[in-house]
């Protein structure tokens, strides 16, 4: 993994990093994970997933945090940058035998201070209810496994819902479930309710009310993420197949796609507007796509293996005129970065200054988004409005701008290579000294633009790039469905059932054995190192020699996957390895930032100013529990 690369890389570790809006720091005393800390073996196991729900305690500290480990699932009071965390109190924890936990949600519509309803899935294929307040276990959905054998990979709560949930499998399947109907004795029967390019929607056969309710059966390969829209009516798909498909939900229609540039996509989020999604996955890349538009707007490049998780930050998703200058403690490298930040941040702001008042559009038009992936490395963008709104004229501040080619030769002595047992702390463009290349742009760099600039999370788009931000479109307007949200589930109840007891779970056989096999294939096609024009052709010819059912090649080159070269490149504001083994969680909050590796390690990073709110509660006996609750 990330630490066998051995000498000064396995020690390599920030604890502390610099943006704009000043220095993010880890609280080592308020790290989530196993009681005592205690170690496990992480080869062949489900990645690590951490879940939140607040339940409005009065005691404001309401927020509640589950993760999984392994077999193991925990459920602590979480004290973010308040308090130390005391692992040796979590309020229930679950061991499981023959099947291991995949992912879980809670539902905030009926999480109070003395009962919370998780839906947690398995690698076997199941899904149960539980209440970790109560210790109770409410439901197994697909006990028997008659609806789908595979692995679940996402389970969330339909938005407004207290009763609907929907489960995605690695058959490639999704399933409407309702909380109040059982799932039957024997293998459903499904009806043809709707069907599409690469996807079909079924209805269970039944007189009476039983789960499944619809069965959605989406691309080739599994699904690996899903992700609602701020108002739930848009479901955003991600699959192995590479393609992002966007629905409207409650009318099952698809609004648009999008393809990887080669490889799976594993991971989707919406911005907090719903105006964008962002996906990550095997090509090692974020892209960025318009949902009004239906078109990729920007990727970004950074991490050097696949990209885990992205997330965007509701609570910096702009910039203002006039921010306060940010107080600074960090080492030497760690305040030149913070000049050049603020330096692009003054230049986005005087450009904001110079809007004209009568615009219809916000003056608030940056988006900050993050990534974990494979590489141990977190990474953070600021999607700014020379991208969002690349036909607007743009003040002469632009020179403080990185514009950075995206048929730059490639960036010397990287290893393409590279698998997370080998990342480095500060790939290219990460240490605020690129030097651009003007050779073969074609005009995309300002004659202004001197040799060598400070690092920049933006880069406008080239003039002589086809269609600039007016691409026209065929899905553009065809969100029919957007005024059809279902709220019929609203005012259900969670049905009183019989116990299932966890014993009688934990009997569950598994028959699939999931092995680590992409990280092999990673080492030979699917690593990206810089995207010039050479590695531009030479993922082209990857990509076409591994079609298959989705011909990659005739994508290329279209709405669907432009090439690297016809949109703008997007570099991190942010990009530092953070732990030894693959990151699996990142999760924005109002003081903090949260991720997790597959270690079992769930840490806190406090925001610029929050750093004390931490109590002098921490002891170093909170970290150094010898009991456990079991």
């Amino acid at each position: 993994m990330a630490a066998e690369g051995g000498g000064k890389e396995t020690n390599d570790i920030k604890t502390q990093f610099t943006t704009r809006e000043g220095v993010y720091k880890l609280l080592t005393h308020s790290e989530y994970s196993r009681p005592n800390r205690v170690p496990f073996n992480s080869q062949g196991s489900n990645p690590v997933k951490v879940s939140f729900v607040n339940v409005n305690d009065q005691s404001g500290n309401g927020d509640r945090v589950c993760f999984n480990v392994g077999r193991e699932l925990y459920f602590y009071i979480y004290k973010g940058v308040r308090k130390a965390a005391d692992l040796s109190k979590p309020i229930d924890k679950r061991i499981y035998k023959g099947t291991q936990p995949t992912c879980h949600d809670f539902n905030p519509l009926t999480a109070t201070a003395e009962s919370v309803s998780l839906l947690v899935g398995f690698s076997a294929g199941q899904v149960q209810l539980i209440d970790p307040i109560k210790k109770e276990t409410s439901k197994l959905f697909n006990e028997e496994r008659l609806i789908d054998k595979s692995r679940v990979t996402c389970v969330r709560w339909v938005p407004g819902s207290e009763s609907l949930f929907l489960v995605a499998h690695s058959s490639g399947s999704m399933y409407l479930y309702n909380v109040e109907n059982t799932c039957g004795a024997a293998a459903p029967h499904y009806q043809l309710l709707k069907q599409g390019e690469n996807y079909a929607v079924h209805t269970c056969k039944s007189k009476s009310g039983r789960n499944p309710l619809l069965r959605w059966t989406v691309g080739d390969g599994a699904l690996n993420e899903f992700a609602f829209s701020p108002d739930g009516k848009f479901l955003a798909c991600a699959s192995q197949d590479g393609y992002l498909r966007v629905f409207g939900f409650d009318a099952a229609e698809l609004h648009g796609t999008m393809k990887s540039y080669f490889g799976g996509l594993l991971c989707v989020c919406w911005s907090p507007d719903g105006r964008y999604i962002v996906a990550g996955g095997e090509d090692d890349l974020v892209s960025v796509w318009s949902f009004s538009d239906c078109r990729v707007i920007a990727r970004g490049h950074g991490h050097k293996s696949w990209v885990s998780v992205v997330a965007f930050d509701h609570c910096t998703t702009s910039m203002e005129d006039g921010d306060p200058p940010a107080e600074f403690s960090g080492s030497d490298e760690d305040f030149n970065e913070q000049i050049h930040i603020r330096d692009r941040a003054n230049s986005a702001n005087s450009r904001l200054s110079k809007r004209n008042s009568t615009d219809s559009r916000p003056v608030s038009v940056t988006y900050r988004f993050g990534s974990v992936g494979q590489d141990t490395q977190l990474c953070l963008w600021d999607l700014t409005e020379d991208i969002l709104f690349p036909h607007l004229p743009l003040s002469r501040t632009r020179t403080h701008t990185n514009v950075m080619s995206a048929t730059s030769p490639p960036a010397t002595g990287h290893n393409s290579t590279s698998t997370i047992s080998t990342a480095t702390t500060n790939p290219s463009g990460a240490n605020g000294k690129d030097t651009v290349s003007n050779s073969s742009t074609g005009g995309n760099t300002p004659n202004s633009l001197p040799g060598t600039l400070p690092r920049s999370n933006s880069l406008p788009q080239s003039p002589n790039q086809a269609g600039g931000g007016s691409t026209p479109n065929s899905h553009a307007g065809s969100n029919s469905s957007s005024g059809s949200n279902n709220n019929s589930a609203k005012g259900g109840s969670i049905i009183d059932t019989a116990l299932i007891g966890a014993g009688k779970f934990a009997t569950l056989s598994i028959h699939e054995s999931r092995k680590e096999r992409p990280e092999k294939d990673h080492k030979r096609v699917h690593s990206v190192g810089h995207v010039g024009s050479k590695s531009s052709d030479k993922l082209n010819q990857l990509s076409a020699s591994r079609g298959a059912k989705n011909d990659t090649a005739k994508t290329l080159g279209t709405t669907l996957c432009p090439r690297m070269e016809e949109v703008p490149l997007l570099e991190p504001l942010v990009c530092k390895k953070i732990a030894h083994e693959r990151l699996t969680v990142l999760i924005f909050l109002e003081d903090c930032l949260v991720t997790a590796c597959q270690e079992g390690f769930v840490c806190t990073w406090a925001r610029p100013g929050k750093v004390g709110l931490l109590t002098s509660q921490n002891n170093p006996t909170t970290n150094s529990p010898s009991g456990t609750v079991v």
